[in-house]
């Protein structure tokens, strides 16, 4: 049988708890007269607007305008989860039809994982809790597999080829695309690269690329010598500067890639349509060297950190420069300076011993 406590004792056992958590009587009082403000999505999108990387600002910025059309005099603690599905539904209702829509799963995908950056920083604010934020219990749709795939040799020589041969800077563009084959970048590493970050001496580039994250990746003596001859025709000699540029000396931009591909669409059909795009020549060169030089290495080729590989196994087996290099030689068929620092293979630890 349980034990009876009379008032005395009811509230001596709440003084003792509110003692060992550090409380006092007087403070929750305070706490309830004096709740903090939510603030609405107006608000507090400008805020984490401010505090978010570019890169991300780019990719949420549409979305949280479309949050700012729905909800913006609306408390961040208001929207239900229901509420947040609607939104996401009606995006891809309006969203508008392209050659490669896929019925609105990244529309809605995005507008979920805008949400959640939001409420994250809400909760991180102290402005709502954990079991309180809305986006969380929203589930993102499925992510469809990619129909990105590499290219075929032949239709690779049939890209350089309209590349090098039309436009009004084919100079530029056969540079652009090869860069991209060789070094597997992304399209924003490739705008981002800058004068200081080409070492032309041992042939690498420095690549700065979503995440944050920054690598050395080899390239092939002759892109080097490219590179530092194309900074040097069209830079203005600061170091920091963007390297690819316009024959005027402006810094190119995406709109460049997007013209590029629009040209090769029209001089081959199969490109427009299937959507062919900078990120297919990724897919190319990780595809080969994957196939001749193993997953290690091609993980290592593209940059990839590892955080979401399965198992512990991949801490012991990642790839080393010097591999990139030796994939990069017998991608391009030129000799490397680094590899002429290094053995051929890893050394054996019997070797040390």
């Amino acid at each position: 049988m349980g034990t009876a406590f009379d008032g005395g004792d009811e509230l001596a056992a709440a003084r003792l708890l509110l003692a060992r958590l550090g409380v006092t009587p007087e403070q929750l009082l305070t706490a309830s007269r004096t709740p903090r403000a939510v603030p609405t999505f107006d608000e507090y999108i400008d805020r984490v607007s401010e505090a978010v990387t570019a890169g991300t600002g780019r990719v949420y910025g549409t979305y949280w305008n479309r949050v700012r059309e729905a909800w913006g005099n609306r408390r961040l603690d208001e929207p239900t989860p229901l509420e947040i599905r609607q939104l996401a539904e009606r995006m891809k209702e309006h969203l508008v039809v392209r050659r490669n829509s896929r019925g609105g799963r990244t529309a809605a995908e995005h507008l979920i994982s805008s949400l959640r950056c939001l409420y994250s920083y809400a909760e991180a604010d102290g402005l709502i809790t954990g079991a309180s934020n809305p986006a969380k219990r929203v589930p993102k749709p499925r992510r469809l597999a990619s129909t990105r795939r590499a290219l075929s040799e032949r239709q690779l020589a049939s890209i350089n080829e309209v590349a090098a041969t039309t436009g009004n800077d084919p100079a530029l563009d056969a540079l652009i695309l090869r860069l991209h084959l060789e070094t597997a970048c992304r399209r924003g590493g490739g705008l981002a690269l800058r004068r200081a970050d080409l070492d032309a001496e041992q042939c690498m580039v420095q690549l700065r690329e979503k995440g944050e994250t920054v690598r050395w990746q080899p390239i092939s003596p002759t892109l080097a010598r490219q590179l530092a001859q194309h900074f040097e025709d069209r830079g203005d000699g600061s170091p920091t500067d963007h390297l690819l540029r316009y024959q005027n000396g402006r810094p190119i931009t995406s709109r460049r890639h997007d013209h590029l591909w629009q040209r090769l669409g029209k001089h081959l059909p199969w490109v427009a349509t299937q959507q062919v795009s900078s990120h297919w020549l990724r897919h190319t060169t990780l595809t080969w060297v994957e196939r001749n030089f193993g997953y290690a290495v091609a993980r290592a080729f593209a940059g990839h950190n590892g955080r979401s590989d399965v198992g512990t196994t991949s801490t012991y087996v990642r790839a080393d420069v010097y591999e990139i290099a030796r994939a990069l030689v017998a991608l391009t068929g030129e000799s490397h300076p680094l590899l002429s620092a290094a053995s051929e293979g890893p050394f054996a630890p019997r070797d040390a011993l």
